[in-house]
């Protein structure tokens, strides 16, 4: 690991100010930049440190539904989610082990967007607001394929609003190693419809199966996905599971996140 800069800012017109220099990068749980860092993959100048700005840290119930700042930890939302949203406090409290989940924040983890992680299911399929400094972005507009999203040079996620479904649930087939997803299903109801996010699956990231959506939103059981499939040619193979075995899943997991939600 290189020598670099570290900035801890107080508040979020303090970071972005800090990020606007050159080979600077924002810093939040650090549970992917620091191990790239280690392995001189990833050597920024400087690190900008989002987690000592009050204003974005908090779990609490808002006018759009439940509102979590980005920079909060995966085990305050585990521990603070469940009275509002269930189904998201237990996807929280499934990610990684207790070290990961007392230092990884959600914010950091929706600007990495990684392949297999567990929040971009929970914020795709809830339909959820993404909130930078600089706008605010719908889950359908946000991510943009494997490790790519909406989110411009400098721009940082502050918070991020999940509407409330009637009912949800998130069912995963862990990788034993790293606890991220092999497949992971989110499940979600609401008056307007239903929406399936799936995520550690596709080599495009996550994704709402539109097919189950509809069939879901007529009839909110199991069975109505029975008739449905996925190719496996769009899917991540690798030592771990096949692209077909990976579409498998994709169905097995989405009936077990139905009943579980029922």
């Amino acid at each position: 690991m290189r020598d670099f800069q570290f900035v801890k800012p107080s508040s979020i017109a303090d970071a972005v100010k800090a990020l606007s220099s050159e080979g600077a990068v924002a810093l939040s749980g650090g549970q992917t930049l620091i191990p790239t860092m280690k392995q001189r993959l990833n050597t920024p100048d400087v690190l900008v440190s989002l987690t000592g700005i009050a204003e974005m840290t908090g779990v609490c119930r808002g006018d759009s539904g439940l509102h979590i700042g980005a920079a909060t930890p995966h085990a305050t939302v585990a521990a603070e989610a469940g009275a509002h949203y269930p189904a998201l406090a237990c996807l929280a409290a499934g990610i990684g082990d207790p070290a990961v989940r007392s230092r990884g924040t959600i914010g950091g983890s929706l600007a990495n967007n990684d392949p297999s992680a567990c929040y971009p299911s929970a914020v795709l399929g809830s339909g959820a607001v993404i909130v930078t400094n600089a706008r605010q972005i719908a889950a359908d507009d946000y991510f943009l394929g494997m490790f790519s999203t909406a989110l411009e040079e400098g721009e940082i996620i502050t918070e991020v609003r999940f509407p409330i479904p009637e009912k949800a649930a998130y069912v995963k087939f862990d990788q034993p190693a790293s606890r991220f997803a092999l497949t992971g299903v989110f499940v979600a109801k609401f008056a307007s419809g239903v929406r399936v996010a799936i995520t550690g699956a596709s080599n495009d990231g996550v994704f709402r199966w539109a097919e189950a959506e509809a069939a879901l939103s007529a009839s909110f059981t199991p069975d109505a996905i029975e008739g449905l499939s996925l190719s496996g040619d769009d899917m991540i193979s690798d030592l771990h599971g096949t692209g077909a075995y990976r579409a498998h899943l994709c169905k097995v997991l989405t009936k077990r996140a139905v009943l579980a939600a029922c």
